[in-house]
């Protein structure tokens, strides 16, 4: 699109990615119930005790929802791993879709 003063403005269009089909924060959440079952606790809130988390919020992100940096840090910190052991192969073969109109 050019604009009256001469300025072309590039329009990119992303899909709307919710949690539910976003393969990233599938992936994320999979990881994180894997690792938490793989270290023996089978209860989500047993083992946010443990670590030092709040029950509710390890809970949400178990299902998907937002996390912070640091809080994903420290998760990962709780887990005995370095980043790049947490974000394993099955991340970087992951893809979100980008659509350009």
């Amino acid at each position: 699109m050019v604009t009256k003063k001469g300025y072309i403005i590039l329009v990119c269009s992303m899909p709307k990615v919710s949690k539910e089909n976003n393969p990233y924060i599938i992936a994320l959440a999979s990881r994180i119930k894997e690792l938490r079952i793989a270290m023996g606790y089978t209860s989500y809130e047993y083992f946010a005790y443990e670590k030092g988390f709040s029950r509710s919020q390890y809970g949400r992100y178990e299902k998907g929802e937002d996390i912070r940096y640091s809080s994903l840090m420290k998760l990962i910190s709780a887990f005995e791993l370095t980043p790049n052991e947490f974000f394993d192969d099955r991340f970087s073969q992951l893809s979100v879709p980008v659509t350009f109109i």
